[in-house]
């Protein structure tokens, strides 16, 4: 927690996660154009709240887009908030689906987390069909090249694919861009949502960064808020212990 309120300590720091709170998704210049301070000074005050895990950043062409992480402050809230203030919590809870969300036409989700893996390791593990199918319910089956369709295949024999798509990018072991769409609105690029996989060495563990977007409506942000922590808690079992969680975290009951 230490870096974190360090990087909190500071009021060009809380500025910078102000801007995200209020367009999520932005450049480093977007950012500079708000902020009356020199670029480098900026890029370093970033690299602080990045340190901390409070922004995120993902690489789209040449640009740098970083985005507001609201895991941190929810850790911040469960251990000091949670049992004493129940009703703020909520009111804090709807803050970090507004913070989550970018100001663009349609919804965006962006998660990271950190497993004690290898980059080739965690790109095998959200590609071969065997292993997905181990932690995810589904198997993802494609060959991976740029172009070609991916499929997201329940695992009960019935050959159904739930998910369909195209994957936009694939730069193994590194980054990997697909469409998403259901079967039936196959075809129709208007309804597609689009997940960007975001695979990095940090340090002697892997940092991974999944940002879903073009969401149609704000009920698939709900769902995607709640499928992609409890794919990636069981994917991180997976690498970290050698088997997914007993139960899968999407079956468990909520509190």
């Amino acid at each position: 927690m230490d870096p974190v309120f360090k990087a909190l300590a500071d009021p060009t720091r809380r500025r910078l996660l102000d801007r995200l709170h209020e367009h999520n998704g932005q450049t480093l210049g977007e950012l500079c154009g708000r902020i009356d301070m020199a670029r480098q000074s900026v890029t370093q005050h970033l690299a602080v709240l990045e340190a901390a895990n409070l922004v995120s950043t993902v690489r789209r062409g040449r640009e740098k887009l970083h985005y507001l992480n609201p895991v941190p402050l929810h850790e911040i809230q469960e251990r000091w908030i949670d049992k004493f203030e129940r009703p703020r919590l909520r009111a804090l809870g709807a803050v970090k689906r507004r913070a989550e969300e970018a100001m663009t036409d349609k919804p965006a989700f962006v998660y990271v987390t950190y497993i004690a893996s290898t980059p080739e390791k965690v790109w095998e593990a959200l590609t071969d069909a065997d292993l997905t199918a181990s932690y995810w319910g589904h198997s993802n089956v494609s060959d991976w090249n740029p172009g070609s369709r991916w499929e997201h295949v329940r695992t009960d024999g019935s050959g159904i694919a739930d998910v369909v798509g195209t994957v936009v990018e694939s730069e193994r072991p590194t980054r990997l861009v697909t469409t998403w769409a259901s079967p039936e609105n196959e075809g129709r690029e208007d309804t597609y949502s689009r997940v960007t996989l975001d695979i990095r060495q940090h340090g002697d563990i892997v940092r991974l960064t999944v940002t879903h977007e073009d969401l149609a409506h704000e009920r698939d942000l709900a769902d995607v808020s709640l499928g992609w922590p409890a794919v990636l808690s069981n994917l991180k079992s997976l690498l970290e212990t050698g088997s997914p969680m007993p139960q899968e975290p999407w079956l468990m009951p909520s509190r």
